[in-house]
């Protein structure tokens, strides 16, 4: 994370601060008027010994390069700084990789059939972005301390692509995930018991037909608590800074394929949209993140029906009222004071309508 944070300080946040908590205009003066511009950012390394990250109390930033200095009085390596910079980042692009992703999912492989489905809510895309975006700033808020810690040394981020050799440059994309699935499956598993499952985890299960946009759409301790074994990963394994932000796209990305109901994978050791799906219509089932294997072990695994790996039986009549059946049975067990509402009638309504 120190990565995007040298980014942007230098190219939005140095302006910001130099505007909000700007260096008095006396000694701004004397300091511009004593060095040419061009030369000024130079001359403050070499004198005052500033480095990439200035010490108190003020510092100086060249930007762009060669052109203006902005000085503020609040410094790179300022921890509240920090913290307000990095709640900023984390929150922004976090919402930024949720709609790009999740609308491309949407628009290019999510199949819009799906939202005729009986258990498919009301408006349930809407209610879906607004839950995203309700939870983020909080789940940015609770993150940032694992990203404040990683910018101070405390992690084994790493930057030298030599320094742990080049097998594990490799290996430490395929031990990530082995590691997350592993931490990620006891989490959620533990969320589904009753005494968290209702304050915490029963918003995410509202979309029992989820869109790519329910992919995000968490109560925010819930999300913060899944996503604790991807920042315990980099205080216990080296990992390497580029490795480390590509890994953290990827987790937005495949986490919003899980939610898109196209099961472009039929690999049973792969807990795809096909498996996550059965998570979501049937609850008890298929809780691991990116592989099947911690279902199989601890004897949650449910191979997806062969209805749902066919195109057109996933969308049937028939799919959906047998579908109906089982997950309002499921409601009853689990939540016997379930508060959900539903768009569409329930198709053995539908049907018993028919007959009569």
């Amino acid at each position: 994370m120190d990565i995007v944070l040298e980014a942007t300080d230098k190219y939005v946040f140095d302006s910001i601060y130099a505007t909000l908590f700007p260096v008095p205009a006396a000694v701004h003066s004397v300091i511009q008027a004593s060095v040419p511009s061009s030369e000024l950012f130079e001359v403050l390394l070499k004198n005052l010994s500033l480095s990439y990250i200035p010490a108190e109390p003020y510092e100086f930033t060249l930007f762009p390069p060669g052109q203006e200095a902005y000085l503020s009085t609040v410094a790179r390596s300022n921890v509240y700084r920090q913290t307000l910079s990095l709640f900023l980042i984390t929150w922004f692009f976090g919402v930024a990789l949720y709609f790009f992703f999740a609308s491309l999912s949407f628009f290019f492989i999510f199949d819009k059939r799906s939202m005729e489905h009986p258990k498919f809510l009301k408006n349930q895309i809407r209610l879906e972005i607004h839950q995203a975006l309700t939870a983020m700033p909080l789940m940015s808020l609770l993150t940032v301390p694992w990203f404040l810690a990683e910018i101070h040394g405390y992690g084994k981020l790493y930057w030298d692509p030599l320094e742990y050799g080049k097998k594990y440059l490799y290996l430490q994309y395929p031990l990530f995930i082995a590691f997350t699935d592993f931490g990620i499956y006891p989490i959620h598993r533990g969320l589904h018991h009753p005494l968290l499952y209702k304050r915490l985890h029963k918003p995410h299960h509202k979309w029992i037909v989820p869109t790519p946009f329910a992919s995000h759409a968490f109560h925010p301790v819930d999300g913060y608590l899944q996503s604790l074994p991807y920042h315990f990963f980099p205080f216990i394994f080296p990992l390497h800074k580029l490795a480390y932000l590509i890994l953290f796209s990827f987790i937005n990305i495949w986490t919003i394929l899980i939610h898109d109901g196209e099961y472009i994978t039929q690999n049973p050791a792969i807990n795809g949209s096909a498996c996550h799906t059965i998570h979501h219509l049937y609850f008890n089932y298929n809780y691991g993140q990116f592989t099947t294997l911690w279902d199989r072990i601890g004897n949650s695994y449910r191979l997806p029906d062969k209805t749902l790996l066919d195109r057109e039986q996933k969308m049937s009549k028939s799919t959906w009222k047998n579908q109906s059946k089982e997950v309002e049975t499921i409601v009853k067990d689990v939540e016997l004071d379930d508060d959900r509402t539903y768009d569409h009638e329930d198709i053995s309504a539908q049907e018993e309508k028919k007959e009569k």
